[in-house]
């Protein structure tokens, strides 16, 4: 199963939505999981993870993993080629590197990172950035690319993006 994250912020709290799939070309979740929380950190330029990673391990503790589970991310695994992890890798430190995380960002990231991929969907001139521990972004690269959607945020992501804002 692939459990895909993401959080949005309100004033006074954080609405988590985990989307459950099959496999990569899937194009409809299997469960979708949900949770709002108090946010415990302020956003902090370059800590982002100290915010929006307490909301993920909170909602997996509803989710029974498998040893063959992949876990996405909104965002980076991998910041540099010096080391510095995202809300990605600490999520799989904080998982004691059990799972594949794989983050699939949005926004490009200014460090020079030899394990981050660059993907272009549908006929978007504007790519997604891919990064991962616990699993080859070489291997993952192509089935981000043939997720389902014709448009460079694939269907279900674009879904789960929508369900953190209701």
């Amino acid at each position: 199963m692939i459990y895909a994250f993401d959080t949005y912020y309100y004033d006074d709290y954080a609405n988590t939505i985990c989307i459950a799939f099959k496999d990569w070309n899937s194009e409809q979740e299997t469960e979708i999981f949900t949770e709002k929380t108090p946010i415990t950190s302020d956003y902090e330029s370059g800590a982002f993870y100290k915010r929006e990673l307490p909301c993920i391990l909170s909602l997996l503790n509803k989710i029974n993993l498998e040893s063959n589970d992949i876990i996405i991310v909104d965002g980076y695994v991998t910041l540099n080629d010096e080391g510095k992890i995202g809300l990605g890798g600490y999520l799989y430190e904080a998982l004691e590197q059990k799972y594949p995380i794989v983050g699939i960002a949005k926004n490009g990231f200014a460090s020079p990172d030899a394990q981050r991929r660059e993907i272009f969907r549908g006929e978007s001139k504007t790519p997604l950035f891919l990064t991962a521990k616990g699993a080859d972004v070489d291997e993952i690269k192509p089935k981000v690319e043939q997720m389902d959607g014709d448009f460079r945020i694939p269907t279900l992501l674009k879904k789960l993006d929508q369900l953190t804002r209701l």
